[in-house]
């Protein structure tokens, strides 16, 4: 697996391939050992280890003549706050939505920086756009591009059934910027099961991207992550551990790391591991669990990987609304019945409904949070959790929730 230190950034051009031709030999394959192990692999190994190894970054095309406007800035209205949004937008698929409730919410437009998770590029079931690229466009803004994978078929569920071809076939995620990127690079993360295998196959790894911001109020760096959800509650932490020891090794700077760190509280290496946890849970109680754990990861799923975070000098409590879910599962939605069915085995869900209808028939999780190292709260501000983001027709954005919060540099003691 390849380090941060093979990343390498360039212009959208650089993720330019023609290995869809190969798709049909590779959709044979059942892992990624017996790909690589094929004859085929090694003709295309060198574009596979480009496209993943490389981050896209761009700035506006009147970047250069942008200076800051503090009438803009939602907290506080001063260069010495810095204004967050995290959003999984969920491949991207309602694009003008998207971008019209980052330009116009009240609690999302005119932020200094967007970490944006699972957006496509060259994808069917988002219209073949280049998500990231288009909302820099639109919004007038400094973005990177990390793909995390190549895709080889539409995607899942629903996904498999929309119209038309993937062209790219990329997906990945990305951050956006008021100001400009430095320094930008990718961190690679091992995947918690193996993505060749299963009915959605795919060619890649996680990424964090890690940038350092030019903000008014100093330099600062971001990191947009988003974290395993097919793995252990272990995978996870020490996916995360990897982003925080590479940190370490950087330049100290103010830092804030934002995204979807899939804190299900679940093992979903299988299908079985996670109806295993569904009973551990029913044991526990349907009503305890959907009001005090699920909504609640920190508290003890997943408490090793945020007592990691504040082990290292990470603080987190204060900058998310905790126990307010940001993805919400309702036992009646065809759509995400259907993506479950992908990796849940048929028998599983009258269990399912059974425990999701002891507590009404909806349950929400705490998926995507906020951590920071010397920064702090803006005064007078609070974190938000951005609910019933809706398109024209009052169908979802995503399936996540956008979360923001308002940061100043931590004073010195």
């Amino acid at each position: 697996m390849p380090s941060a230190a093979d990343s390498f950034t360039g212009p959208p051009s650089i993720l330019d391939h023609d290995l869809n031709r190969h798709f049909p030999e590779l959709l044979t394959f059942e892992s990624t050992a017996e790909m690589e192990a094929s004859v085929l692999y090694p003709k295309i190994r060198d574009d596979v280890e480009r496209i993943l190894n490389a981050v896209v970054v761009s700035a506006p095309p009147d970047a250069a003549g942008v200076e800051f406007d503090s009438d803009k800035s939602p907290a506080g209205g001063t260069a010495a706050a810095i204004s967050v949004v995290a959003w999984n937008l969920e491949r991207g698929i309602k694009f003008d939505g998207i971008v019209n409730a980052l330009a116009s919410h009240e609690q999302l437009a005119n932020r200094d920086l967007l970490l944006l998770t699972e957006l496509d590029y060259g994808m069917a079931r988002s219209g073949n756009r280049f998500v990231a690229k288009e909302i820099a466009e639109r919004l007038g803004l400094h973005y990177a591009f990390a793909p995390v994978y190549i895709a080889l078929q539409k995607g899942s569920g629903v996904e498999s059934e929309m119209a038309g071809d993937n062209t790219v076939s990329i997906h990945g995620l990305s951050m956006f910027s008021r100001f400009p990127l430095k320094n930008v690079h990718a961190v690679p993360l091992p995947n918690g099961k193996d993505k060749m295998w299963g009915k959605e196959k795919r060619i890649g790894y996680l990424r964090a991207i890690v940038a350092d911001i030019e903000h008014p109020a100093g330099d600062l760096r971001a990191v947009t992550v988003h974290l395993d959800a097919h793995c252990s509650r272990k995978h996870r932490k020490m996916q995360m551990q990897l982003i925080l020891d590479h940190l370490e090794t950087l330049a100290p700077l103010p830092t804030i790391i934002g995204g979807d760190w899939n804190t299900t509280g679940f093992n979903s290496q299988s299908g079985t591991r996670a109806i295993f946890g569904y009973w551990r849970r029913v044991m526990m109680g349907p009503k305890n669990v959907a009001l005090n754990h699920l909504p609640h990861p920190e508290r003890y799923f997943e408490r090793p990987l945020f007592n990691m975070l504040e082990t290292r000098g990470y603080r987190f409590r204060e900058l998310n609304n905790i126990g307010q879910g940001t993805l919400h599962y309702d036992i009646g939605s065809i759509e995400k019945n259907t993506n479950l069915a992908d990796w849940v085995p048929a028998w599983c869900f009258p269990f399912i409904f059974w425990a999701a209808g002891r507590v009404g028939g909806k349950v929400s999780t705490r998926l995507d949070w906020f951590a920071v190292k010397g920064l702090e709260l803006a005064p007078g501000t609070e974190p938000r959790t951005v609910q019933n983001l809706a398109d024209k027709d009052g169908s979802p954005l995503s399936d996540h929730d956008a979360i923001a919060v308002d940061l100043i540099a931590k004073a010195k003691a």
